[in-house]
């Protein structure tokens, strides 16, 4: 088949053992990111898979209509980015693996790694030194303080599990049915929403981004967050409702550090969230490690294969195959 991989910023797919499944494909790798349906659409035009990272392109009914030799789509995880019914209509497959019960642990370590290096101020202790200073500050110890987890998920009880081996107090918050499922494993749920938010020193985001959780997170919730307190979100930036996290920091009372934003590649440096020095900003990297993209991409080539071989798995809409 001929298989085009889009958005591989720095070509590691290649390096990777798991690129060895594509042996048999004729394979092209994009390693820049366009966003233009009709310009991608005209790179597209032999494709007849098509591979993708995550969620940094998305895949509209324009570009589907523009690319008639496309029969698959395969990737890893949900998929909010993409057009599910223009996929349908167009009659090509989406397979995606949803990885029940396997969290990105990649994903955990960036969150435990945000939390130290804004409590030890470790970007601004490291830039302090190159430019010939010594200490710019006194940082804080994690150690006996409060870490409040907003979602009962597998990454959140992964984080939850690096925080409580350097001596963290746990508590968590989630929808009606996480908080049951938290209660039921002898978990330590806050009391009240606004409990949760007034008692934790570090809140961390580990929720999914769908319909009914854009904006679950509230400029009364980040009001009710102690001063200096400390939001970390790796998860998706949709999930604090538009502009409450810079109206919020902008009055220099808590603190965050964000790995996810609205718009991506966000590279205008009077944004808030990439300026402000209450902020520790990374650009989405959270689950961008080679062990990581090997883990992921060896379930995506499987589907490329699977399908090659006229047997597809982890179809998202199978009725696709079924009439073909």
């Amino acid at each position: 088949m001929k298989v085009h991989i889009l958005d591989d910023w720095f070509d590691t797919l290649r390096s990777l053992p798991c690129f060895e499944k594509l042996a048999a494909h004729d394979v092209t790798v994009w390693t820049d990111h366009v966003a233009d349906p009709a310009a991608l659409a005209v790179r597209l035009q032999e494709a007849e898979a098509l591979v993708l990272f995550r969620e940094r392109t998305k895949i509209t009914a324009d570009l589907l209509e523009r690319v008639p030799n496309l029969k698959l789509i395969s990737q890893r995880s949900v998929y909010p980015h993409i057009d599910v019914e223009a996929c349908s209509r167009n009659d090509v497959l989406l397979c995606s693996n949803m990885h029940a019960g396997t969290p990105s642990y990649a994903a955990a370590e960036m969150t435990l790694a945000l939390m130290l290096a804004s409590y030890r101020q470790i970007p601004e202790q490291v830039a302090s030194i190159r430019r010939g200073e010594w200490q710019m500050g006194v940082g804080r110890t994690m150690r006996g303080r409060t870490l409040g987890l907003y979602g009962y998920g597998r990454i959140a009880k992964a984080v939850a599990t690096y925080a409580a081996a350097i001596g963290m107090k746990i508590q968590w918050w989630a929808s009606d049915s996480g908080r049951e499922r938290a209660k039921a494993d002898g978990a330590n749920v806050a009391s009240s929403r606004d409990a949760f938010f007034a008692t934790s020193d570090i809140v961390s985001l580990h929720v999914r981004l769908k319909p009914d959780t854009r904006g679950i997170i509230t400029a009364e919730d980040l009001a009710a967050m102690q001063a200096r307190a400390l939001l970390v979100n790796t998860s998706r930036s949709g999930l604090i409702a538009p502009g409450v996290l810079e109206t919020e920091i902008a009055k220099g009372r808590i603190f965050a550090a964000v790995d996810v934003f609205d718009t991506e590649p966000l590279t205008d440096t009077a944004n808030p969230l990439l300026t402000h020095p209450n902020v520790l900003p990374t650009p989405h990297v959270g689950y961008v490690t080679e062990d990581e993209f090997d883990l992921q991409f060896s379930d995506i080539f499987d589907q490329v294969n699977a399908y090659a071989d006229g047997a597809p798995i982890h179809m998202i809409n199978p009725e696709v195959w079924q009439a073909g």
